[in-house]
């Protein structure tokens, strides 16, 4: 009897957490968000909508590289209305030589990343702390899987491409650099985890970082 209910409960916990991580599959077959926020209608009219809702144009393109020496073109709900309720989502990366991808997450999804151009050093790291990294090349594909730390570097001699794809239309970015330190997180907090001293601290919050969304970003918030 006690196995059965053990086997319940893991069955309603994987039920649990696949409906909470996982984005909704659709109910029709397109929703192109509407970005007008003062109508809070989730989907444009059917008969409103045309071929060009479902096109992204851009990717070809190299963004402006931020101090990290990465510039990112993100594919996701917010820059292409048509992926919502798709439940995909991808973003191009460029990297100048020794450009790197700080240590993140991606919250919402897994990450396929495909190397279009250049050599890097890609990675993650478990809740277990083991750390799983390759020099990868042209052509090379790795997985990320949702919701663990990873990062990327340019460790060739030339600038380097790859492309993340993601299970999500919004798989979301989050630096352990601008959670901590750019929200309101109390100093005593870090003093006493990190073991930083308070002039430590300042110096950290003194350099351009996402301030948790309300600030000039050091580092792109898109995805990658």
């Amino acid at each position: 009897m006690q196995t059965m209910v053990l086997i319940v409960r893991i069955l309603f916990a994987t039920l649990f957490i696949g409906l909470v991580f996982s984005d909704p599959p659709p109910v029709q077959d397109y929703c192109v968000a509407v970005t007008d926020s003062e109508t809070y209608i989730p989907c444009k009219n059917s008969s409103l909508v045309t071929i060009e809702d479902f096109m992204f144009y851009g990717l070809n393109a190299t963004a402006e590289f931020n101090d990290a020496g990465q510039a990112i073109v993100s594919v996701n709900v917010n820059t292409f209305p048509g992926l919502r309720t798709q439940g995909v989502s991808l973003a191009r990366a460029d990297y100048a030589v020794g450009g790197v991808a700080v240590p993140h997450v991606h919250p919402r999804a897994a990450e396929v990343v495909w190397v279009l151009e250049g050599t890097f050093l890609s990675g993650f790291i478990d809740s277990e702390e083991n750390v799983f990294s390759k020099v990868i090349k042209k052509g090379d594909v790795i997985l990320i899987p949702r919701g663990l730390v990873h990062f990327h570097k340019n460790v060739g001699d030339v600038q380097g491409t790859i492309l993340g794809f993601y299970n999500s239309e919004n798989a979301g970015r989050s630096t352990f650099r601008d959670t901590i330190f750019g929200c309101e997180v109390k100093e005593e907090v870090l003093e006493k985890d990190l073991g930083l001293s308070a002039e430590d601290i300042s110096k950290v919050r003194g350099r351009k970082l996402n301030l948790c969304g309300k600030g000039e970003a050091g580092s792109s918030a898109s995805p990658n």
